[in-house]
């Protein structure tokens, strides 16, 4: 089979997928502190979902992929209700009553639990690579969250910790639920289905967000805006193009990339200058996660003259 010459490898592509998803992923604590100070937690989370319904009914449409096989009903089911909706609600409520780096902290054990629960359930492997990547990438996970939370005070509510606990198992199950889904449907098909179960699980928010809208400032409108569009409509549907090829232990392990982004990011747009522990945190995450994706070099076959005729070959010991 001839393949173009100017077509990218698969595993750039799968690559591209999991570098914007961290990313966008990271750039919605920002988009949520902004967010938060107008919206509660359930309207903000039903007006973010409403806006990436509106985006991915459109983009299924217009590749006309139609509905997923019956097969899918039942992830779609579960991850809409516990991911989309269900987690999206609990972080919301969770930053509002801890500091950045304690939700962070906690939100973080998501992957840890999503490993143990692929290879119970889906019978993913747990290679020592991936153990030692998650170990490293939670230490930084906590050394990022410890030292965030000293610099704000480490101002902690056992109601917000707990709610990030619950987003954190929400993450995991979710993630988990949807692998077996895909199975059985596009990547967009499986996201789009799921946020619209997640955005009627939130309906009951819906007087709130009337409420709110009207008065809200334009800046927290459009960053609600951009919760939809970006982190939750493009980046959940490179996060299941992704996650069809990737086990769901070693993808869940890229997000521990999200704090030291965060610390990044904050750095060049809010003018914050992360203490040398932070940064040093977010290095052990981002180390954390090559070791986690380190795939070793497999031996390859010595070359073979060609001018080696086809009845030595069959003589050749291992052959």
């Amino acid at each position: 089979m001839k393949t173009h010459p100017h077509a990218l490898a698969p595993s750039l592509v799968t690559g591209g997928a999991v570098c914007f998803t961290v990313f966008a992923w990271a750039s919605a604590f920002v988009s949520i502190r902004s967010a938060a100070a107008a919206y509660s937690p359930g309207a903000l989370a039903l007006g973010r979902l409403c806006v990436a319904s509106l985006i991915l009914v459109a983009l299924l449409l217009l590749r006309r992929e139609g509905m997923s096989s019956r097969g899918a009903r039942k992830g779609i089911l579960l991850s809409g209700i516990v991911w989309f909706g269900g987690y999206t609600v609990a972080l919301n409520w969770g930053e509002r009553l801890v500091d950045a780096g304690t939700a962070s902290l906690l939100v973080n054990t998501g992957p840890i639990l999503m490993a143990l629960l692929a290879a119970r359930l889906l019978g993913e492997a747990l290679p020592p690579r991936l153990l030692t990547g998650t170990a490293i990438s939670f230490a930084g996970a906590v050394v990022v969250g410890l030292s965030m939370s000293s610099e704000s005070g480490g101002s902690t509510s056992l109601l917000g910790v707990a709610l990030c606990l619950l987003a954190a198992v929400a993450y995991a199950t979710g993630v988990i639920a949807q692998k077996p889904a895909l199975s059985h449907g596009t990547p967009l098909q499986i996201t789009t289905f799921s946020c619209l179960t997640g955005t009627v699980a939130c309906l009951p928010f819906t007087g709130q967000l009337v409420a709110e809208v009207s008065r809200a400032p334009l800046s927290a409108t459009l960053n609600m805006v951009y919760l939809g569009v970006v982190p939750t409509a493009l980046a959940f549907t490179t996060w299941t193009y992704a996650l069809v090829r990737t086990p769901a232990g070693k993808l869940g392990a890229t997000t521990y990339a999200v704090p030291a982004i965060v610390v990044l990011m904050s750095w060049i747009l809010l003018g914050e200058v992360p203490a040398w522990l932070t940064l040093l945190g977010g290095l052990l995450c981002l180390t954390g996660v090559a070791v986690s994706r380190h795939r070793p070099r497999s031996r390859q076959a010595p070359a073979i003259p060609a001018d080696v005729p086809a009845s030595r070959l069959a003589d050749t010991p291992g052959r």
